[in-house]
């Protein structure tokens, strides 16, 4: 291999520029993600408040699991691993993420499949279907929480002038409904998303396979199983990666659509609640960091279980 000044072969000085191209980035990337997130443990480990943040002790995991034992003898434990709001705050998370992901991705790939045939008006249906994506979360949640108002809402007058209901929902008022309020919501601004994602690989499948097919006289839901999935899979994967990491962290819209609601209370929202409203600095930042480790470990399972190739290598 060629060598040039300094005795660095070619592939080695690519290498050099690449590193010193991407150092700004992994800068950056340590001060606002990796900085915080090691602050977030320590402070876990802490009885820091948030009235006082730099006067906390070094306690250990008592805010993850700690034991105290009564004169009596009996057993009494605490910390977030025993509390059972964060227990239903974890349930509520990962139900949401599953059957929000799940649908996003069914619809998605509808979306995408009609968004990639030809017709007229492709380009302006194209740029139309990502107007709920585009929407900030929070405008959309004030809006939604408008139309899904017991008293004033379009959604209960509607669904009572087709006679689909007898009397007004309280949607996200009332424990039964709320859930399925807050993942109504979250499908309809996230589909687009998922939409764009999948789309993104069906413009990369090429087309003369679509016709050598058709001229075999295959059938569509066969070429749809048997071409099409399997050729967007790495695509498909990676959207489902990134949308399962938004949804297990899922914050601003339940926090606007159902505030104080056990019924979707998720992790993000139980551990800011702890650390702002109710001065459970350390506590809260104990729950921020098991938020961290369950992404983590769901993500890895997802990664590991459907053999996700994120290098790349596998498609050349």
């Amino acid at each position: 291999m060629a060598t040039h000044d300094g005795g660095l072969s070619l592939s080695q000085q690519r290498q050099r520029a690449a590193f010193w191209f991407l150092a700004p980035m992994l800068a950056a990337l340590f001060f606002v993600a990796a900085w915080p997130l090691l602050r977030t443990i320590w402070f876990s480990l802490t009885n820091t408040l948030l009235s006082d943040l730099y006067g906390g002790e070094f306690i250990g995991f008592d805010n993850y699991l700690s034991v105290r034992v009564l004169e009596s003898g009996r057993w009494i434990w605490r910390g977030t691993l025993v509390d059972p709001a964060w227990w239903n705050a974890v349930w509520n998370t990962v139900r949401f993420a599953f059957v929000s992901v799940f649908f996003e991705t069914v619809l998605g790939l509808i979306v995408a499949l009609v968004l990639n045939a030809e017709f007229k008006g492709r380009g302006f249906v194209r740029a139309a279907i990502l107007i709920p994506w585009a929407i900030p979360t929070i405008v959309s949640a004030k809006m939604w929480a408008w139309m899904l108002n017991d008293q004033f809402g379009i959604i209960n007058d509607i669904l009572l002038n087709l006679g689909l209901i007898d009397q007004k929902i309280a949607w996200t008022a009332s424990v039964d409904t709320a859930m399925y309020a807050v993942l109504m919501v979250d499908i309809w601004k996230t589909t687009p998303f998922m939409a764009l994602l999948i789309l993104a690989g069906l413009q990369m499948v090429p087309r003369d396979i679509y016709e050598a097919a058709k001229l075999d006289g295959v059938n569509p839901v066969k070429v749809f199983f048997k071409i099409t999935l399997p050729l967007i899979r790495p695509a498909l994967a990676v959207a489902i990666i990134f949308r399962m990491l938004d949804a297990l962290r899922i914050f601003d819209l339940v926090y606007v659509l159902t505030p104080n609601s056990a019924a979707t209370k998720t992790m993000s929202v139980i551990s800011r609640e702890n650390m702002i409203d109710f001065d459970k600095f350390a506590y809260g930042a104990a729950q921020s960091t098991l938020l961290f480790a369950i992404i983590a470990i769901f993500v890895s399972l997802y990664i590991w279980l459907g053999k996700v190739d994120l290098s790349g290598e596998g498609q050349k």
